[in-house]
């Protein structure tokens, strides 16, 4: 289990990581290698690791408990992944992270959910 939630950690921060040069720029920051543990995940295995990956970094964010931040991240990773087409999930099983698209939909679910980006 604690693969998973660093794992997870990984991909989150390597989303936002990479969301500030391509908001700003049009571009995209060197990204991670990718993560061979993600080639067979599921929608719902997804879902986890953003969830795990969420509480994680919103906790440091805004410096608060993880079980205060349960529901919002719960709220954050089904809308990101619920919104997330065959390919962004195609994308994210061949590297372990959102890609462009994906990216952009999980800013607009942090914003809905009020939760903080990370950028």
């Amino acid at each position: 289990m604690r693969l998973a939630t660093v794992s997870g950690a990984f991909v989150f921060v390597a989303m936002m990581a990479a969301a500030l040069p391509a908001l700003a720029s049009g571009t995209t920051a060197p990204l991670p290698p990718p993560d061979p543990t993600a080639a067979n995940l599921s929608p719902a295995q997804i879902r986890d690791r953003a969830y795990n990956a969420c509480l994680i970094t919103q906790a440091k964010l805004m410096a608060a408990p993880r079980e205060t931040l349960r529901e919002p991240c719960r709220c954050y990773a089904r809308r990101t992944i619920a919104a997330m087409t065959k390919d962004e999930i195609n994308a994210f099983r061949q590297t372990g992270y959102f890609n462009d698209s994906a990216r952009a939909k999980a800013l607009e679910a942090l914003d809905a959910c009020k939760l903080r980006r990370p950028i």
